[in-house]
């Protein structure tokens, strides 16, 4: 007999110019992108300099990660492009001619130095402050599976989901030439983070499924089984009304450019994706909790647009005050036939008034009920606070991912905009049996905190492990 392991997985432009005469028609244009996927980068600032030293015009990059300097005189130019969690880069001695358009591209490379020394790094001229050196991040414990003869239990039952945060957050480390935490490695999701091109759902069915086998990589004698669901997928165009609430942590610990500044740049990410039966509030806490946008239709993007412009870091942090007016924006704007959720993005560090892991759990396993969903984005490092992040995302029937660049933010919150604030089937549970007769013994790999009894699959009120 054998021993089997299986896998179970899912601008605003400050100013353009050069001091020249409106008559010249000279351009330089380009597009700002990452050298190691080559994805566009949206909102990275670009300067302009002529002669190399005078600093002359500056803009952003577009959703698409383009830029463009109208109207300058013929003659040599230099841009250099900034962006946070990337090393500044330059080009030199650009030519422009008179009624030419000048194209001149930068690939940005990740630098993951000013994050490793807990630096704050200011994008709009690459200065590097540097802060204390301190480390408070929290991960739940990880127990591997063990080995169960299939003799004595040859069921394997387990909640699943579609969480992705732990892949995003390990590759942080790596960036930083660090290893990761032990418990920062949730296994499932490092393998949900990837697409595998699975076959589409038919006949009307949520899901379809995917086995395979092989030798398994570290212990050839063993096999690894692989069980893959796809999920339906809806067209933007098709998604249900979104009545969403912008849950945002502006508290001190928020204050660094991978935190706060990287936040707002995401979530206009996902504005500019919104449509005009879409509304959004924004609800913000601190030291207290408050309401900075009542609920907006995507019609109107410039008035969310300038909420999320305004907000600035600073003070204590009221997470729970902040997730209960956030429930009640949601019920008062309720779409009984729409798709309802809180979105909240947080370092994870509540330190006032209900904080507890079981306390914030207890408090949204409550709220939940009335059919609004809580998705979780965490930020930044230093006293990120993961542990708590994937608890409130469990709970709150929603998904947690971890933003580390704004291209991951570009990932999470447009190219898989549907499967974030969708959901098309809560509480999936799965159960397996093994044949004796084949099988000698079995581990699942992953999932370990969402063990379930056997018993436990076919009651509807147990939905997860506790």
């Amino acid at each position: 007999m054998i021993k089997f392991s299986f896998i179970s997985m899912m601008l605003l432009s400050i100013f353009s110019f050069a001091q020249q005469s409106p008559s010249n028609s000279g351009s330089i244009f380009g597009k700002i992108t990452d050298k190691t996927t080559n994805e566009e980068i949206p909102f990275a600032m670009v300067f302009l300099y002529i002669n190399d030293t005078a600093k002359v015009g500056a803009t952003t990059t577009d959703m698409t990660g383009s830029y463009r300097f109208k109207n300058l005189s013929a003659g040599l130019y230099k841009i250099k492009t900034t962006y946070v969690g990337y090393k500044a880069q330059a080009i030199s001695k650009i030519k422009v001619l008179d009624h030419k358009a000048t194209e001149a591209n930068i690939s940005l490379s990740n630098d993951g130095a000013h994050l490793d020394k807990k630096s704050k790094y200011d994008m709009r001229g690459g200065r590097v402050t540097p802060t204390p050196d301190y480390n408070t991040e929290e991960y739940s414990r990880i127990y591997d599976n063990e080995f169960k003869d299939s003799k004595k239990d040859p069921l394997s039952t387990f909640s699943i989901d579609v969480d992705k945060a732990s892949y995003s957050n390990v590759r942080r480390f790596i960036t930083q030439n660090q290893l990761p935490q032990p418990d920062a490695v949730r296994i499932e999701e490092m393998i949900n983070y990837f697409s595998y091109n699975y076959p589409k759902p038919i006949n009307n069915q949520p899901f379809s499924i995917t086995t395979e086998y092989t030798d398994c990589p570290w212990d050839k004698k063993h096999q690894l089984i692989h069980i893959g669901l796809q999920g339906k997928e809806i067209a933007m165009d098709n998604l249900p009304a979104n009545n969403l609430v912008f849950l945002l942590d502006v508290s001190g610990s928020m204050e660094s450019e991978d935190k706060l500044p990287l936040l707002k740049s995401g979530l206009r990410l996902l504005v500019e994706q919104m449509r005009p039966q879409d509304k959004v509030a924004i609800v913000v806490y601190a030291g207290a909790a408050g309401v900075v946008l009542p609920s907006t239709s995507g019609e109107h993007k410039d008035r969310i647009y300038d909420a999320l412009e305004k907000l600035e870091a600073g003070g204590s942090t009221a997470g729970g005050e902040g997730i209960l007016l956030a429930y009640k924006t949601a019920k008062e704007n309720f779409l009984n036939k729409g798709n309802n959720r809180i979105i909240l993005a947080t370092d994870g560090d509540f330190n006032v008034g209900v904080s507890s892991d079981g306390e914030l759990t207890r408090l949204i396993e409550k709220q939940r009920e009335d059919g609004v969903f809580l998705s979780v984005l965490g930020f930044g490092t230093g006293n990120y606070k993961d542990s708590k992040m994937e608890q409130l995302a469990d709970k709150g029937n929603g998904n947690y991912a971890y933003i580390d660049n704004i291209l991951e933010a570009k990932k999470v919150l447009v190219k898989e905009m549907g499967g974030t604030l969708l959901t098309i089937a809560k509480d999936v549970k799965l159960q397996i049996e093994f044949n004796p007769a084949k099988v000698k013994a079995y581990r699942l790999v992953g999932y370990e905190n969402r063990l379930l009894n056997n018993e436990d699959f076919n009651d509807d009120k147990k939905m997860r492990a506790n």
